[in-house]
């Protein structure tokens, strides 16, 4: 039997150009105060449908209870592009200057690392949520998670990218849907 826990299930949003002041540094998850985000603080409050992480311009791929500051940074193809070309260990933000010894910034593959006690409890149902830009990127790293047995080969993978008010019900649908029967088939609408 396939172990479906809510630690096992991966939720990747799109981060928010809307967000909350309040302190310098907050978590994500706090931080962001779009439409999707606000659904998600409803919906599961406690991470106990599942594990959320977050796609930013600003911050590259992180864990959503990762503390950041605000800022306003937009997706752009050619952010896009440097994220893919960059892999799990480029880290984000990327550096000002080239004087630096040791690069600055988090890299994707410390965070996925850390969400699956460094691959011995792989994701094997994700969601993905944003715009074209993002999913894309988004896509980009669950197929280098697979690779490097982060996310089971199996998995099965929603992508959800539609008008906001549709996104929220998809998303709120796979936050509370019975995960995968017991012979591991995906239901309709992932992705193998």
């Amino acid at each position: 039997m396939i172990d479906t826990s809510p630690s096992r299930r991966l939720l990747i949003l799109s981060c928010s150009m809307t967000k909350r002041g309040g302190p310098q540094y907050m978590p994500a998850r706090d931080r962001y105060d779009g439409p999707i985000w606000r659904t998600l603080r409803r919906v599961d409050p406690d991470e106990q449908k599942a594990r959320v992480a977050f796609l930013s311009a600003e911050y590259g791929f992180r864990e959503a209870k990762t503390t950041i500051e605000n800022y306003d940074r937009r997706m752009t193809p050619e952010i896009a592009a440097v994220m893919k070309a960059g892999g799990l260990g480029t880290r984000w933000p990327p550096p000002k200057t080239q004087r630096r010894a040791i690069p600055s910034g988090e890299h994707p593959g410390m965070h996925i690392a850390s969400m699956t006690e460094h691959g011995r409890q792989p994701f094997v149902d994700i969601c993905l949520v944003g715009g074209a830009l993002y999913l894309d990127v988004m896509q980009h790293f669950v197929d280098l998670f697979q690779e490097d047995g982060f996310v089971t080969g199996s998995a099965a993978i929603t992508e959800i990218c539609a008008p906001i008010g549709i996104m929220r019900q998809q998303m709120t649908i796979w936050l509370n849907r019975c995960l995968r029967d017991a012979s591991g088939d995906a239901d309709a609408g992932g992705r193998r």
